[in-house]
């Protein structure tokens, strides 16, 4: 099950559209259906809610028909290329905000490390271990509802050095942000701003409640208007149901949102979500079809969770997703990035876009 909230919609979905073989296709069984959606992605119609929900209620028999008609679109705007991520948490902890996920927030009693913004010289060795394990984008994090002033300030700071040194993209998340901030972001250089949505709107208020689905999407909305690239995604797992999920899908088509993160819920002890886990290594590879479906030009990565949920199947998501983080994530840990590099090679695929490695 993906979710223990969602129903059993198999009795009740109706013939998707372009099915002509029978007159109720409840388990989804037509030969080609998914492919024939796939043509139909290409050629500029965009799939609607019912048909990205019936993705996620497709049975373990459609599964690998389905990942075949989603490779057909990664296939089609990114080839076999893959690009990778590196993170930096650059502050840790001391987050007012109550985000029930995160192991960062007032209301988790997990035990990280806890630190203000990183020296100058540390975020630059961040960005030197970035160009080596061959990312194309660094991603500078911190924690807090907000940025104040001497954050904004390092970033602006160190932002340019990285640039000339390494030539690497830069991706700051940085939380809630005004058109200003968003502005002086985009004239230091930085290239996309991270903000997740993480679920929809509806399901919000579930997962926290010192800040707003709505306040996210204005922080999207400065973020474009100071002509940064979206970086925007969520996290499945926290009991929502798919629709909600698939609500998630089409409010970043709307944003037109050029990164996606998907991120899996790791249950962190020390946090209100510590039980909350129950995804499949299937479900996973469902939600990631899904939103290649729904985004299909969108870099798709996949994000957090990935080592602990997909497991075995961590090569299959790269048949839907073309992008991954190398290393570490905030709080959490990630496989070794040797691993990263065997499984792109093995696939036949080939990192793309690196940086300027380091003498």
């Amino acid at each position: 099950m993906l979710s223990p909230h969602a129903t059993d919609s198999t009795q009740t979905l109706v013939r998707p559209e372009g099915c002509t073989e029978h007159d109720a296709c409840t388990n989804f069984t037509c030969d080609g259906l998914w492919m024939q959606w796939a043509a139909d992605v290409l050629a500029g119609k965009a799939i609607d809610r019912s048909q990205a929900l019936a993705i996620l209620d497709a049975n373990d028999d459609q599964l690998m028909d389905i990942l075949s008609a989603a490779n057909r679109i990664r296939t089609h705007y990114f080839g076999k290329t893959v690009q990778l991520y590196f993170l930096m948490n650059a502050k840790s902890g001391l987050c007012p905000e109550d985000c029930h996920y995160c192991s960062q927030s007032k209301v988790s009693d997990a035990p990280i490390p806890k630190y203000t913004i990183l020296s100058r010289e540390k975020l630059l060795d961040g960005a030197r271990i970035a160009a080596e394990r061959q990312s194309k984008t660094y991603c500078i994090v911190i924690s807090g509802r907000a940025p104040n002033e001497r954050e904004i300030k390092a970033i602006e700071t160190i932002v340019p050095e990285i640039k000339q040194k390494y030539g690497l993209n830069i991706c700051a998340c940085l939380g809630l942000l005004n058109e200003s901030q968003a502005q002086r972001l985009a004239a230091a250089g930085v290239d996309k701003v991270n903000h997740n949505l993480n679920t929809s709107r509806d399901y919000y208020e579930k997962i926290c409640t010192t800040h707003t689905f709505d306040d996210r999407m204005e922080t999207l909305r400065n973020v474009r208007k100071a002509g940064l690239q979206l970086c925007s995604g969520g996290i499945i797992g926290m009991g929502e149901r798919r629709e909600d999920i698939v609500e998630m899908a089409f409010s970043l088509r709307e944003l037109s949102v050029e990164s996606i993160p998907l991120n899996f819920l790791h249950a962190i002890d020390g946090t209100p979500m510590e039980q909350k886990e129950y995804l499949s290594p299937r479900d996973c590879l469902r939600a990631l079809a899904m939103f290649r479906f729904v985004n299909p030009s969108s870099e798709l990565r996949i994000a957090g969770g990935r080592e602990r949920h997909l497991r075995s199947l961590q090569p299959l998501g790269l048949l839907v997703a073309n992008s991954i983080f190398v290393g570490d994530y905030l709080t959490t840990e990630g496989q070794p990035p040797q691993e990263d590099y065997h499984m792109i090679q093995d696939l036949g695929y080939e990192i793309t876009g690196q940086a300027m490695v380091p003498e």
